[in-house]
């Protein structure tokens, strides 16, 4: 006998704390959609999940998004069963449920049992500096120099490149590249032209990655550029509507990253993830894991299932904290590592 689900959705605007400047534009507002998953059989039971597609990134960014929601809330009361296959195209979707679902059959936010679930251990995470003058971003800089971060990723490609070369200078100039890890993220920003140059340039100063330096969909340049570059190249939105695990073959296959990063609402939920995952190791790939503007429903769900893998590398697990409206949650930032607190 199928178990017998309830589903409601609720929609909340979500209100930043600063606007958060990104390839796409500046964000002042989130929208998300927070499934709610009960039953009959415990009806004290509620699990919770959040759907949050990115407005022009996501793939699943769609005018009848909420018909889609509706539907597959439907189906899953239906039957019973997650249809996962048919939410492929909807990742955003799928994470959404499969978190409520997770979260109903353990009754607890500690989605899964690891030391980070358990109170007993952090997740390493890096310090994010938003795009913004000059200016803006030295004194994010510091700010999260002075918490203690050790790994620092710096959005470029919105200000001028000497004026970003200009700040990372200033970095290095204090702290050394075993003290603290640079990464970038040029969103798509520069040509298949300009690229090998600035990636020359960037390299002087002793980087860990750039993610993603010209945009999706040009995969023999991008190919090229993993074979030539003197700095390793992460792939981020090159991955977003890549659904089918024989296409996820085909695309690490064709431009050898070095690294790919994951984000669940972008790139499959849970189980979307977990094929990437799988891939990236089989063609000796490294990845790590990032939340994608969500409240800290969706953190929490993504830092549960991060902690799984047991990566020792610094995650993308901090933009939970933006909002000002935010749901609460047993989330904390200590030093350079997000900490789970309760149940």
């Amino acid at each position: 006998m199928n178990k017998k689900y309830k589903l409601d959705v609720n929609s909340r605007l979500l209100h930043f704390k600063q606007p958060a400047g990104t390839s796409r534009g500046t964000y002042t507002t989130r929208q998300v959609w927070y499934v709610s998953l009960s039953s009959t059989e415990h009806p004290e039971r509620v699990g919770v999940g959040e759907c949050a597609p990115l407005p022009k990134l996501s793939c699943d960014d769609l005018p009848d998004y909420e018909q889609i929601l509706a539907t597959a809330c439907r189906r899953l009361e239906q039957t019973g069963q997650l249809d996962v296959e048919s939410l492929r195209p909807y990742p955003s979707v799928l994470f959404g449920l499969e978190t409520a679902l997770r979260h109903y059959e353990t009754g607890s936010w500690a989605l899964w049992d690891t030391p980070f679930s358990r109170g007993e251990a952090g997740i390493p995470i890096n310090g994010l500096i938003w795009m913004g003058d000059y200016k803006k971003m030295l004194q994010q800089i510091e700010t999260k120099m002075q918490s203690g971060y050790r790994c620092i990723k710096l959005k470029i490609g919105a200000i001028n490149f000497e004026e970003e070369l200009a700040l990372l200078r200033h970095i290095r100039a204090h702290f050394s590249a075993k003290e603290i890890e640079l990464r970038v993220d040029a969103n798509g920003a520069f040509t298949p032209q300009d690229a090998m140059d600035k990636l020359n340039r960037l390299a002087e100063l002793d980087l860990h990655s750039i993610e993603q330096p010209i945009r999706a969909g040009q995969w023999d340049e991008m190919a090229r550029l993993t074979e030539e570059t003197p700095l390793p190249i992460a792939l981020d939105e090159e991955l977003i509507g890549c659904n089918e695990p024989g296409e996820k073959k085909k695309l690490l296959a064709t431009i050898r990253p070095q690294y790919i990063i994951l984000k669940p609402s972008l790139h499959g939920g849970i189980s979307g993830g977990n094929e990437w995952i799988a891939e990236a190791e089989r063609q000796h790939i490294g990845w790590w894991i990032t939340s994608a503007l969500e409240s800290n429903i969706g953190l929490n769900a993504i830092a549960q299932w991060c902690a799984t893998y047991h990566n020792p590398l610094p995650q993308g697990l901090g933009t939970g904290l933006l909002f000002t409206d935010n749901v609460e949650m047993p989330l904390e930032i200590k030093g350079d590592s997000l900490y789970f607190l309760g149940k």
